[in-house]
């Protein structure tokens, strides 16, 4: 999934189904020193209890407007390392 076309300024909601809490909140922390680049974590979608299923749902990454093209392809090459490490990220709330 190449984000960078998409993320002029609009909040971009993915998720990742079998990343551990941890490093959404690795990847969190990695996004947000980009200048101006703001990302929350999402709750899990509705359905029974699972040891294997993540305890977030997923990420909402909000760009600024004046959001630069080094910045939004440094961006996407953060989300592609950790999507090599852990399986492709989905829009959040596809069914998994």
């Amino acid at each position: 999934m190449n984000l960078s076309e998409s993320m002029v300024s609009l909040p971009v909601q993915i998720t990742s189904p079998q990343l551990p809490l941890a490093m959404y909140r690795e990847i969190q922390a990695h996004l947000q020193q980009l200048t101006g680049v703001t990302v929350t974590l999402l709750p899990p979608t509705p359905g029974p209890f699972d040891y294997q299923a993540s305890q977030v749902g997923g990420i909402e990454i909000t760009t600024p407007a004046e959001f630069s093209q080094s910045e939004a392809n440094r961006l996407q090459e953060i989300l592609t390392y950790y999507a090599q490490q852990f399986g492709a990220w989905k829009p959040y709330g596809e069914a998994q």
